[in-house]
Order: C-alpha cells, then sequence, then structure tokens
C-alpha cells in the first residue's frame, strides 16, 4: 500500500524543520511601511521592497479608492474576452514612453510576466542561458519551456560567451536579472549586451529591483546604462516593489508585444488585473518619474549603512543599492541574529536555502526611503550588538 498524502507530506516537513528551513510567516497589522506591527509590538521594518515607501502614499490611497467606485473592484475575464479596460491601455502606453520603447504589456506579476516571455519566445531546439543567480521565475521559466537550459556562473560574462559560443541553434534567449534580488548586486549588462549582439542572442533584462530605484527618472537599469531596446529587446519590471503596488509589465518592440498578446499563456489564460489596480499604478508611475528627492535620499541612506557597517567590521558584499546582505552561512545562524534583532525592536527575515545558496543563509537588508537616518543608526547599532 502507498502511503498516505500527508503522511509523506509530514515527512518532508519534519526533515525541513529539523534542517531549519521551515519558513513560517510574519502575520503583522496595519499598513506596510518603514515600521510594522507584529503581535502588539512594533518593529522597525528592514525587510521590505518597498524601497521607494510609496506602499501606504495618501496619493496612490485616494487612486484605489476612485478607481474601485468607477471602475469596480475586479476585471472580470481575461485580457483578451472583456477584461482590457481603457485604465490598461493608458498604462501600457505611459509604460512604454517611461522605458522609451514601442510598446508595454501589463501582467498580474512578475513570475507570470517571465513565464509568459520565455514560453512565448523558446521552445523544443532553443537555448535559453542564465545567470546562476537569478529569480526563481526566470529559472522556472526556462524549465517549463523546454528549451535547453544552460547557466554560467554570477556574472561571469566569459562563461556566457564561452557557452554562446558552443551553441548552433537558431534561437538563444539570454536571460539576466539588472539588479540580483538576494544579492543586491548589478548585472553587467553592457558586456552582456555586447556578447549577445556577437553570437546573435536575444537579451531579456529582468529589472524588477532596478525599476523606480535606478536612473535619473527612475526607469531602472537600462536608464542608467543607455541601453536601448537593439541592446536590450526584452525588459520586464515590477509594480509590486518601488511602485509600491502589485502587477508587473514588460517593455519591447510592437512585434514583441502582440507576440506575446497572441501566444503567452500566463497572459491570455488569467484574468486581467482589476482596472482600480491600472489606475493606482499610472499614480505611482508619476510619483517614481518625479521621486527624485526620494532617490536621493535612498541613496544617502545606502551609503550612511555601507560606511558605518564598514567602521564597525560588518560582513557586508559591496552592494550600492538598496539590498545589502550580510552573508552568515548556516540557517541557525541566519535565524538566532534575526530572533536577537527582534529584541532590538528590527524586523529583519532570515533568507535560507533553498531561495540561496547552501552554506549562504542570511540577513537580507533593505533600505527604503521611508527610513530615517535615526533609524539606520539604529539598525546598525542593532547589529553591531548582535553579531
Amino acid at each position: 500500500m502507498s502511503a498516505s498524502l500527508d503522511n509523506t507530506l509530514g515527512a518532508a516537513l519534519k526533515v525541513r524543520k529539523e534542517q531549519r528551513l521551515l519558513r513560517v510567516r510574519q502575520v503583522y497589522d496595519g499598513p506596510q511601511g518603514a515600521e510594522l506591527t507584529i503581535a502588539g509590538r512594533r518593529y522597525v521594518n528592514f525587510c521590505s521592497n518597498d524601497y521607494l515607501g510609496l506602499a501606504r502614499d495618501p496619493a496612490l490611497t485616494r487612486a484605489l479608492s476612485d478607481g474601485a467606485a468607477r471602475f469596480g473592484v475586479g476585471s472580470g475575464a481575461s485580457p483578451l474576452v472583456c477584461g482590457h479596460n481603457s485604465s490598461h491601455q493608458a498604462l501600457e502606453a505611459e509604460l512604454a514612453t517611461f522605458t522609451g520603447r514601442e510598446r508595454a504589456l501589463v501582467f498580474s506579476t512578475g513570475y507570470m510576466a517571465n513565464l509568459g516571455v520565455v514560453s512565448t519566445l523558446a521552445g523544443r531546439g532553443d537555448w535559453v542561458v542564465e545567470d546562476r543567480l537569478n529569480h526563481a521565475s526566470l529559472i522556472d521559466a526556462a524549465i517549463l519551456s523546454r528549451a535547453r537550459l544552460r547557466r554560467y556562473p554570477h556574472v561571469d560574462v566569459a562563461a556566457l560567451e564561452r557557452i554562446l559560443a558552443q551553441s548552433a541553434s537558431q534561437n538563444k534567449l539570454v536571460l539576466t536579472d539588472g539588479v540580483f534580488s538576494m544579492d543586491g548586486d548589478r548585472a553587467p549588462l553592457a558586456a552582456i549586451a555586447r556578447i549577445c549582439a556577437r553570437h546573435g542572442a536575444w537579451l531579456m533584462v529582468d529589472d524588477a529591483h532596478g525599476m523606480g530605484v535606478l536612473g535619473k527618472t527612475g526607469a531602472g537599469s537600462l536608464e542608467v546604462l543607455g541601453l536601448g531596446t537593439e541592446a536590450v529587446p526584452i525588459l520586464m519590471g515590477t509594480f509590486g516593489k518601488a511602485f509600491g503596488v502589485f502587477g508587473a509589465f514588460v517593455a519591447g518592440s510592437h512585434v514583441l508585444i502582440e507576440s506575446l498578446i497572441q501566444a503567452a499563456r500566463s497572459y491570455v489564460y488569467t484574468t486581467a488585473l482589476p482596472p482600480a489596480l491600472a489606475e493606482t499604478i499610472r499614480v505611482s508611475l508619476r510619483l517614481v518619474r518625479a521621486g527624485s528627492e526620494r532617490r536621493k535620499h535612498l541613496s544617502a541612506l545606502i551609503g550612511r549603512f555601507t560606511t558605518k557597517a564598514a567602521e564597525r567590521g560588518l560582513p557586508l558584499s559591496g552592494s550600492d543599492t538598496p539590498i545589502q546582505p550580510l552573508i552568515l552561512g548556516e540557517p541557525s545562524k541566519a535565524i538566532a541574529v534575526s530572533e536577537a534583532l527582534k529584541a532590538h525592536g528590527i524586523l529583519i527575515v532570515p533568507i535560507r536555502p533553498p531561495t540561496v545558496p547552501k552554506g549562504t543563509a542570511r540577513l537580507r537588508v533593505t533600505l527604503s526611503a521611508a527610513h530615517s537616518e535615526d533609524q539606520v543608526d539604529h539598525l546598525i547599532d542593532a547589529l553591531a550588538a548582535v553579531l
């Protein structure tokens, strides 16, 4: 007789718990922000991706309320049935202008955007090549596409070129994060783009953690480097991080976007994003574009944190983005330090395998424009006390 479902799953959960890898959800009250309330206690929140502090911005709250009053709370259907609203259309036009591309397409999540793009552009007989530390959605997208997946060592452009030189496939798709979500470092996009051009490969950049934060107007990693559609044909960004809302988009040529509308299964066969959210994102986009002071404050906080951490001898990785990992090694140590910080009123959730490679469990400190200098100084003091 085969084992019952609960017995099989229960045994796996027991092993995960013994290895200190069991994940536990934090239940907080009130809005997302620089501080959170958990079980009646206030904590300074240093593990959110709300990089510009927009998640509780009054302008976005009003936009969501006004959008719901005007459009209701649901979209009713998939975009190709009757779910594509004038708000979606306007948002996509504004995103195209923002990114300097012909068109943009809104998806419900970044995960779905990545699945949709890769499954449309690659299949059996094609090659997908990507950085080993890419986001899970890019890795899963390549596996599900049934293309041949090759992964190169993190930011190793020489290895990328060797792999592409081995491929005789007509279609070669290279995938990379713009800013890596767990390490906070930036991909060498200019070099990657040159290599892709030499080998006839298409380059897709997932700039979920760069969009809104980097660049003069917040248009992300590509704006900083001046890389356009010819160098990077496919750009993905999300609204759930610096934009403070929810959802994602892909931007590129007219032909790319029209192809995704026709063939991206994670777009065609899912309910469209609610129009009220699209209206909220439109307001957020305007705030991002006008948010130079927020970005300036965030940059100053990053500099303050990294300078003071170095003075205290804290083990940082050299990131210049809001993502500041402290690699601690074993899961048990990451958990212990996280719990010790709670006693200082600081919330940083430990990140453990399989989210990060074995032996690199960490605290992933994330800074926000909503934080104050005093809060950053308090974090430094607390880390120095518990490490």
